[in-house]
């Protein structure tokens, strides 16, 4: 029988070296899983911060946007005609009911009035004399000098002079009225507009816009709800029912003043499906203008029993909103568990919750993006640093 030598001069075989690279690249493998599988055993809990719900209560109101208005609203126009001589206010400034505000040419009416009290001056002598002749006649009358129709034609002119004279004095009272309209006053107490002429412009009567007049203390503030929003505050909306009307300015503040409500209309707009409301405020210090863009908010009541959380906190699923709240398995082991809510609008930064939460349930405010129904959690209170596992108090029952 021939004897094997290995010889290590010669070089190995190119299927020696694929067997030992199949067994490096099984290893290999193998090693790999174990290593990925490393980190899915570890059981990881996530930390997540928490706060304890409890019942507490909270104004029934809504906020909708609003617009500012002039309690009233005067457009100023003259009500004669002529050269527009001088403007008596400054624009903006704050005019009083009778202030002189324009002056028109008040030559042409000067005259007008003249002539009115001549002819009525005119009149009065014509008057006198048919009074003379009516009585002369009546005398030649009684001794039958003359005709029943003398008479009679001479009391018909004493009548007509009179009822003459009634009329020009109608037409003096007339050109006293056009010459004081000359002066065009202000009919409230506000504050003015811009001037829409120049001085030295012909105006026409009751045709001309020359500024406006808005009085703003106190201030008007029109708004509207919808049906579903005024069902929210309890049904129609009445003077008697909303409880206070307060105002939230462009920059987030609230105005120092609260409204009352002080027109409601009786029926739903039917092609807005909207109920119009307004209110009024006081604004002594001018803070509001006329056309000011604010948020109303209008309260009816309070609502007992409700719970604030965190807007973060609220989650929209398939079925509606939910939460997640740090609670106990079977095994007592605290895990994040969804509870459906029934919400009832924003009251500042916080959702208002109607229905779905019990006094004491830790309802998680982080790391909700990461949480998972049923996965383990390590809950702490809300703004303080995570800790080690602890155990959840038991909720407590309604």
């Amino acid at each position: 029988m021939p004897t094997l030598f290995f010889n290590p001069i010669n070089k190995p075989s190119f299927s020696y070296f694929l067997a030992i690279c199949a067994i490096a690249s099984m290893a290999l493998v193998a090693c790999g899983k174990k290593e990925a599988a490393a980190p899915q055993g570890a059981g990881m809990v996530m930390p997540v911060s928490v706060i304890s719900v409890k019942p507490t209560s909270v104004p029934i109101s809504t906020e909708v946007v609003a617009q500012t208005e002039g309690a009233k609203e005067v457009e100023i126009r003259p009500r004669v005609g002529g050269i527009l001589l001088k403007r008596m206010y400054d624009e903006g400034a704050s005019v009083k009911a009778g202030q002189t505000m324009f002056l028109i040419d008040p030559v042409p009416y000067q005259i007008a009035l003249q002539q009115a009290k001549a002819a009525y001056s005119a009149q009065q002598a014509r008057v006198e004399q048919t009074a003379r002749e009516e009585a002369r006649l009546r005398g030649l009358l009684l001794t039958q000098s003359i005709s029943q129709r003398e008479y009679d034609n001479a009391s018909s002119d004493k009548a007509t002079s009179l009822a003459n004279l009634q009329q020009a004095l109608a037409n003096v009272r007339q050109a006293e009225l056009n010459l004081s309209y000359t002066n065009v006053t202000a009919p409230l107490t506000g504050v003015s507009g811009r001037f829409q002429f120049s001085e030295g412009a012909l105006v026409s009567p009751n045709t001309s816009l020359l500024t406006t007049v808005s009085q703003i203390s106190p201030i008007w503030v029109r708004f509207s709800l919808s049906d579903s929003e005024i069902k929210q505050l309890g049904g129609h909306l009445t003077e008697q029912s909303v409880k206070e009307v307060s105002l939230v300015l462009a920059d987030g503040t609230e105005y120092k003043h609260k409204g009352k409500l002080n027109f409601s209309a009786s029926q739903i707009d039917p092609m807005l499906g909207t109920q119009q409301l307004r209110a009024t405020f006081e604004n002594n210090d001018h803070q509001l203008l006329p056309g000011q863009f604010v948020r109303a908010r209008i309260m009816t009541g309070n609502r007992n029993g409700v719970f604030l959380i965190p807007q973060t906190s609220v989650l929209t699923g398939d079925q509606g909103k939910f939460v997640f709240v740090a609670d106990k398995d079977k095994e007592g082991k605290v895990i994040a568990a969804v509870r459906p809510i029934k919400e009832g609008g924003w009251l500042n930064n916080d959702w208002v919750v109607l229905d779905g939460l019990k006094e004491g349930d830790q309802v998680i405010t982080d790391n909700l993006i990461k949480v998972r129904p049923g996965a383990p959690v390590n809950p702490h209170p809300f703004g303080t640093a995570p800790t080690a596992p602890v155990d959840l108090p038991a909720a407590k029952t309604k």
